[in-house]
């Protein structure tokens, strides 16, 4: 039985910051957003990174959050968004890979997934590694966490310019690597061949 009150309660001791109150505030409603979640979302493998994210997003929110409302509502907004924010990132991504293979363009090499992907690609990484620590930044944000522009921005406390250009730069620093990598694993088949 849902009690409206005790959620408004053990929201206020959140905000206090109770870890206790926390957990118990998750365990009264996970179930509820967790069904809303893999409902909306059409049972995707990423039902569980939607549901964290939400979560995480209540925490971060629950300053604004009005005790003289009921509490579940106020979280399913919270979900709601989260999920839209999902949705259209995923729709962005379909669109782009249709768009590429209806227009015959070979796109620029796409580090993202290899990002992602660390096991399977260590170059890769030990790059990113040795990218500025300023050019690393913005690419975990965007690529390995898959934070928008305009959030790094938010996140960093920069201007979406400088965003925009140290994304730029971090790309062309490893294109440029991959390139000289790929020339250099030539010569060194072209020796092996003689």
């Amino acid at each position: 039985m849902n009690h409206p009150n005790q959620d408004s309660q053990l929201a206020a001791l959140v905000l206090a910051g109770s870890r206790e109150a926390y957990s118990q505030l998750y365990e009264r409603t996970i179930t509820e957003v967790y069904r809303t979640v893999r409902f909306l979302i059409g049972g995707s493998s990423d039902t569980d990174d939607v549901v964290q994210e939400i979560y995480i997003q209540m925490y971060r929110s629950l300053g604004q959050y009005d005790a003289a409302r009921p509490f579940r509502p106020w979280l399913m907004g919270v979900a709601m968004r989260q999920i839209r924010a999902y949705r259209r990132k995923r729709w962005n991504q379909i669109r782009l890979i249709k768009k590429a293979q209806q227009s015959g363009i070979i796109a620029d090499y796409d580090f993202s997934g290899e990002v992602v992907d660390k096991v399977s690609y260590r170059p890769l990484i030990a790059s990113v590694e040795r990218l500025p620590y300023k050019l690393k930044q913005v690419v975990i944000l965007h690529y390995l966490n898959e934070y928008s522009q305009e959030e790094i921005a938010d996140a960093l406390g920069i201007p979406l310019g400088t965003v925009k250009s140290r994304i730029h730069s971090a790309l062309k620093k490893l294109r440029s690597k991959r390139s000289s990598e790929i020339l250099l694993m030539g010569k060194v088949e072209d020796l092996h061949e003689a």
